[in-house]
Parts: structure tokens; sequence; C-alpha cells
């Protein structure tokens, strides 16, 4: 379901001489347009037939004889699902009078949205990565709504069902809330339900090859390469094709999320130290046991262990090859894994992956896995190019409610689930599908996590929904490692700050230096190569970025009453 948010927003922040340009237009584009933001949502009202909801009454509820279609862009090129085939999708309109042309990019989701930013020509609603800096540019440009202001003029419902902790949380400084957020966790959910919350992030091993080398300790840089070794000697070759003995996700111009945050997170290394940020995204250079892996990566691809295609592969490679088996370790986000998941173990069970204990610290202290933040991952915000921004407005209310979130997940009653129990449960044909193919089951009925947009991770945890058998091991297993990450998940660098410069020329120094150090050809090349980038770190321009970073972590507490 979900692309690697964290390489993604990485990926997209780091194209700073794009981003510098879009600033310049954005701003150009804010001057002539609203002097106020006031002034322009009261010249911007909805041109709209929609009956007014109220506080005790939905919008939604009182139009659902009027159709509309809105223009819905998601900012991720792999969402491939449509609106009018699904069950969920057709009950839904049904029940609203509210229908979705979806669009995705073509390309690039980066050049995508600037060039929609460029030329004024914004759909109706618009999801994106939550860290995306072009929603700063959208709201300069005074290009989105402030969402309190079209719910107190058109629906003030959505008050009763958005959550006060995550309106407080995107509340700008401005005063304005202009997204709302999916899979977004406050402190009342994360204490509510964390027995039920697992993370995403894994160490996974193919079964089968595992077991056959004696399920060896890989949580030790020695133990970590040995069984890379075994798997390899053993199974030199999988169906014809030779074995990668250990992956990761995607490297990009700044980096490999997996080998910053999520290594970071196996290794229990805390994202501030002495009230100090510390950045995983631009490495965390100056900590040993991290330096020690790095050189432990460097290692296996000195053995051939971790061949050069790892660093050049693109998801959609990835992906392919994780359907064939050809991994034998894997440093990944197990939700990203489902559709290979579900190949493997429908073709043989025992060659799918299982989570095991991955990269450990020296003190053999438990993973630290983020199941996420209040930031969440997406935000969805209406355009002023919106056609009827009142309907919008009382279709992202219904989204979010807890009627809403019943229909996006499981359906409509007695046609996709039912209730046992005091607990909706699906149909056994629905649930048999969800086990075994995923792709059909959300072309075909819409249920779970099809229509992700403003999904409620929390809300949904409470029903322990049952797993397919082929991701279940591995999603279950990372909850005793569940801790929480509240107020390091948004360091937002303002746009146009010396430190968001000094930001993006890190992370491009980053991405290089990190290829450079695992493909160095011994420990004193990866010193010297390692010694080089920390000279930035080193910089007046960089211990400013570090304060700033700090004051932002430190003030995002205080919001979160920590």
């Amino acid at each position: 379901m979900k692309k690697n948010k964290n390489s993604t927003a990485i990926r997209r922040s780091s194209r700073g001489i794009a981003h510098a340009i879009t600033l310049v237009f954005a701003t150009m584009l804010s001057v002539t347009m609203a002097a106020s933001l006031l002034a322009s949502c009261k010249r911007d009202k909805a041109k709209t037939d929609a009956v007014k909801g109220s506080a005790e009454v939905p919008g939604w509820t009182l139009n659902a004889d009027k159709p509309v279609t809105f223009k819905w862009y998601i900012n991720y090129s792999w969402f491939k699902r449509s609106w009018g085939t699904s069950s969920v999708s057709k009950y839904i309109t049904k029940k609203t009078g509210v229908s979705i042309d979806f669009l995705v990019p073509s390309g690039d989701e980066y050049e995508e949205l600037n060039s929609m930013i460029h030329s004024d020509s914004m759909p109706d609603i618009i999801t994106v990565d939550c860290r995306e800096n072009q929603i700063t540019d959208m709201i300069n440009a005074r290009m989105v709504y402030p969402l309190e202001y079209l719910a107190k003029e058109y629906d003030p419902y959505f008050f009763k069902v958005a959550s006060r902790a995550k309106l407080n949380w995107y509340t700008q400084e401005d005063g304005h809330v202009y997204g709302y957020p999916n899979a977004s966790f406050t402190l009342e959910d994360f204490n509510k339900y964390k027995g039920s919350l697992t993370s995403h992030e894994t160490f996974l091993v193919r079964k089968d090859i595992y077991e056959a080398i004696g399920s060896p300790d890989m949580s030790t840089p020695e133990g970590f390469i040995n069984a890379l070794k075994m798997a390899k000697e053993k199974f030199p070759l999988v169906d014809g094709e030779p074995l990668i003995p250990f992956g990761t996700d995607e490297f990009t111009a700044t980096g490999c999320s997996k080998i910053q945050e999520t290594l970071c997170h196996f290794l229990a290394i805390p994202p501030e130290k002495d009230g100090i940020f510390l950045d995983y995204t631009t490495g965390l250079t100056e900590n040993e046991e991290y330096i020690k892996w790095l050189k432990t990566f460097r290692k296996a691809h000195e053995l051939s262990l971790m061949p050069r295609e790892v660093f050049v592969d693109k998801r959609a490679q990835i992906e392919e090859k994780a359907g064939k088996g050809l991994y034998f370790a894997l440093l990944y986000y197990n939700w990203d894994m489902q559709n290979a998941q579900n190949k493997l173990y429908k073709q043989n069970k025992e060659g799918s992956y299982i989570a095991v204990k991955g990269p450990s610290n020296s003190k053999g202290e438990s993973h630290t896995l983020s199941c996420g933040g209040i930031s969440g991952w997406t935000v969805t915000l209406i355009s002023k190019k919106c056609k009827d921004p009142a309907r919008a407005i009382q279709f992202l209310t219904y989204l979010i409610s807890e009627e809403g979130q019943m229909d996006t997940y499981f359906g409509e009653k007695d046609i996709t689930y039912s209730i046992v129990d005091g607990k909706p449960q699906l149909l056994p044909h629905v649930q048999t599908l969800s086990l075994t193919d995923k792709n059909a089951l959300e072309e075909r009925f819409g249920v779970l996590y099809t229509y992700w947009m403003l999904m409620d991770s929390a809300w949904e945890a409470q029903w322990n929904q049952k797993l397919s058998p082929a991701i279940s091991q591995p999603e279950l297993w990372t909850r005793p490692y569940v801790v929480k990450y509240f107020g390091y998940d948004a360091i937002t660098l303002p746009p146009n700050s010396e430190e968001n410069l000094t930001y993006q020329e890190v992370l491009r120094r980053w991405g290089t230096t990190l290829q450079n150090l695992i493909l160095s050809e011994s420990d004193e090349d990866f010193d010297v190569i390692l010694e080089e980038y920390n000279q930035i770190k080193k910089t007046e321009k960089y211990k400013k970025l570090v304060q700033l970073q700090t004051q932002i972590m430190k003030s995002n507490k205080k919001k979160l009453g920590m």
C-alpha cells in the first residue's frame, strides 16, 4: 500500500534549485493574489447549490441528490486505483452524491506537482506527502483553502469529527489549517492502542534459506556477514537467477531512508542527544554504532554480498525481484512487500519472507521501531480551483468521521461485512480474498486500505483485522519494539531560510557520500570519505542548522504537551 514515505520526502526536498524557482513563483503569485487570506476566502466563496450543514447535522447528509465529481490528485505515480468500479466507491457515491476522478503523476511526482503550481492549474483536491515542501508553496501562493474557514461556512460538523490535536498540530503561523493527515497518531492514540500498534520497519529474510543455514543470529556485524556468505554459498541461484544476499530500499540523490532512519531505529539510536536534535537524514556520522554498521555494509559489498544493482534499482525493480524471492535478506518496509509476499506465499509459503532480529547495537538493546507520529503520512488539501468547495469540505468531513472510516475500511453492511459479537468483520468471501489476492480485493470490493487518503490508522488498529498470512508474521513481529517519535517527525525548516539552503546542500552531499562509503574499497578509504563529509558538519552554517532544528523540536514537544 504505502510507498516509502521517508525516501520520497527526502528525495523531493533535495531538489533545491527547482524548489527555489517554485518559491520565487509562489512569492510573485501571492503578491498578485489576495492582500489577505481572509479577504481572499471571502472573495472565493463557493459557487454552490449545496445545503449548508450545521454543528448537529453534517452537510453530506443533505446533498446526496446533487451529483458532483471531484478531480482528486494523488501525488504518487504508483497509485493505480479508480472510482466507480469497486463496491465501496459505488456505495459512497450513492450515499453522498460524490464521485471521484483520481489523477496521478505520469512521471516524476515532484515535477508534476511543480508544473501544476507554476501553471496555476490545481485540481479540486490534492493529497501529498506531509513533508512535501510544495505544501508551503501552495499555502504561500494562496492556492488552497483554510479548512476551518470552509468548515465554519459550510459544514461546522467538521469540528465535531476532526481531531483537535491534529488540527492544533497542523495550524500554521497564520492561524489557519490547510491540510488534514492520514495515518496520524496522537499521543492519546498511542497510549490507547499501544498493544495493537505495529511498525512497517522490518529486517526480512527468506524463510526457507534462513532455516536451511541454521537460522543464524544476524544482529551482530559478524553474524550478519556470515549469514549472507552461507546463503550465497548454499543457494547461489534462485530459479536460474543469482541470489541477492542483501538488499534494501532504493538509493536516491539524498541517500537511502532504510540505511538512515530505519537502521537508526534498529540500532536504538534516539533522534536527540543531550537535548540536541540528531538528524537521521543527514547521517549520524558521529555515532560509532551507526558507522560500524555502515562499514559492515561496505564489507558486504566488497564480498559481493550487496551487489551493485542494489544501488541502482528503483522500487519497481525491487518489488519485481522480491516477488521472485531473489533476495535473501532485506532491510525494508514489510507493508511495501504485500504484493511480493502474497505472490511468494501462494507459490510456496516456505519461500516467503519473515521478520527476524536485525542489526543491533553492541549492547544488544531492543529495536526502537516507529509506528508513525502525529504528522502522519500524507495530508489532503482543498484547492482554490475546486469546483465546489462546500461539497468538498462536506465530503472530507464524511471521510474522517467514524461513519466514513467504517465505509472506506469495511464497506457496506451485509455486502462486504457483518457485525459479529458487536464487532465488524469482513464476510467470508471478502476475508478470503483479503488474505490471498490484495489487487483483486481492492479492484472488486475496495475495502481496507484501497482508499487510504484519509485513513485513521489508530482507529483501524482497535479492530485487529486479520492480516494475510503472507504479511502477518513480519507485521505482528514488530509490536514489542514499537515506540513513539512524537515531536521529531515535523522538523520543517522555513523554505527560504539560510538553514534550509544548508540542509539541501548537506542532503545532497550525504546522498553521494553514503553510496561512496559503502562502495569504498577498504575501511581506510571509508574513513577518508567520511572525514571529508564531516568537514561540512564542523561549519558554522551547519551548527546554525542544528540549532534551528533543535528549536523546532522543542517547540513541537511544547505544542504536544511533552
